[in-house]
């Protein structure tokens, strides 16, 4: 995995795509990750994209078997917290109650999930008031 302060390139969402299969499953073949995608997805596709992301250094490839195995170079945690930074900032103004309010209202969320929220705005009240 990547040093925690590197500044990591953000993903299309075809990689995204990719990165997902990864986070869930760790290090695969290009053939384990082109068979866990949609059927539309070529398998030259999935070659191509896994080699452009080896070159941006989202994806490390272990080359030391016949079939090449890629894993992800950069935890799903932190990606996802680049992600959003940016469009909180470009999309809300900067403004995490906006997006938050947003993706709320567009989206039912789970009863564990609503006590997931409820426990994080909790623990930042506390860390407000210290």
């Amino acid at each position: 995995m990547r040093d925690s302060s590197e500044k990591i390139p953000r993903p299309t969402e075809a990689e995204l795509e990719l990165l997902q299969v990864l986070w869930s499953s760790g290090s695969l073949t290009v053939r384990q990750i082109h068979e866990a995608l949609p059927k539309e997805t070529g398998y030259t596709t999935t070659l191509k994209i896994l080699q452009k992301m080896t070159d941006k250094g989202l994806v490390v490839r272990d080359e030391s078997q016949r079939s090449h195995v890629y894993s992800a170079a950069v935890a799903a945690d932190r990606t996802q917290r680049q992600l959003v930074q940016h469009l909180v900032r470009s999309a809300f103004g900067g403004s995490p109650a906006r997006l938050v309010m947003h993706a709320l209202s567009d989206q039912k969320a789970s009863a564990d999930e609503l006590r997931e929220i409820r426990r994080l705005l909790r623990q930042l009240e506390q860390e407000g008031s210290d």
